[in-house]
């Protein structure tokens, strides 16, 4: 069997297990073959097998995400999807891969800041952590990210705060901290309880940047 015919939507099967068992198995041989057959998939014209492919390849990344990098460019163009289980999965996999792929990442700031600001929980979690993960990356890249994710924590939900703000550390040096730290300082007011709490701890965190 190919490893197109492993996915849940051959396997007649309307949960996840078979794509997260595939995923594990191709990153564990590292087959860079079934790998490709399964990205060249995702634009298959059935939207079960694309939306298995998406899995596959996001939960291959959580595992080596060098064995997916290669595809990044594939995830940028799946979070102008108008199928918006692609846009979260694609945005979940460009995050996995966003440190390796840093560039790209910068190269595509404003289409990746659009797709934040109209898209779903699990697209906008996942495009700060790819933000914040490419801006780890180096100081060039943290210059032309940190403006964006500040600006998003000055105006997001409450709510968000907390668990965004944790999104944002791995962008956070002892050159931008202190930007960081008074945007969340600002917000402290919005917050109470364990919220409150987390975003204090995050704010520590960021002081003990060297």
């Amino acid at each position: 069997m190919t490893a197109l015919e492993h996915i849940a939507h051959f396997q007649n099967r309307r949960d996840d297990t078979p794509n997260q068992e595939l995923a594990r198995q191709l990153a564990a041989s590292r087959d860079r073959d079934g790998i490709c057959e399964i990205a060249e998939n995702l634009w298959n014209k059935n939207r079960s097998i694309q939306s298995d492919c998406i899995k596959v390849l996001y939960e291959v990344g959580y595992i080596d995400p060098s064995l997916i990098a290669e595809y990044a460019e594939d995830f940028i163009k799946l979070i102008h999807s108008r199928n918006n289980r692609l846009v979260w999965g694609g945005m979940i996999a460009l995050s996995a891969v966003a440190e390796l792929r840093a560039p790209l990442v910068v190269a595509h700031l404003d289409e990746i800041e659009r797709v934040m600001s109209k898209g779903t929980v699990i697209t906008v979690d996942n495009a700060i952590q790819a933000l914040a993960r490419a801006a780890a990356r180096g100081e060039k890249y943290a210059r032309e990210i940190l403006p964006i994710l500040v600006e998003h924590l000055r105006t997001c939900r409450p709510k968000d705060v907390p668990q965004h703000a944790e999104r944002c550390l791995p962008a956070i040096n002892a050159t931008n901290k202190s930007r960081f730290i008074s945007v969340l300082n600002a917000r402290l007011q919005d917050l109470s309880g364990p919220g409150l709490a987390r975003v204090k701890t995050v704010i520590k965190q960021a002081e003990e940047r060297q």
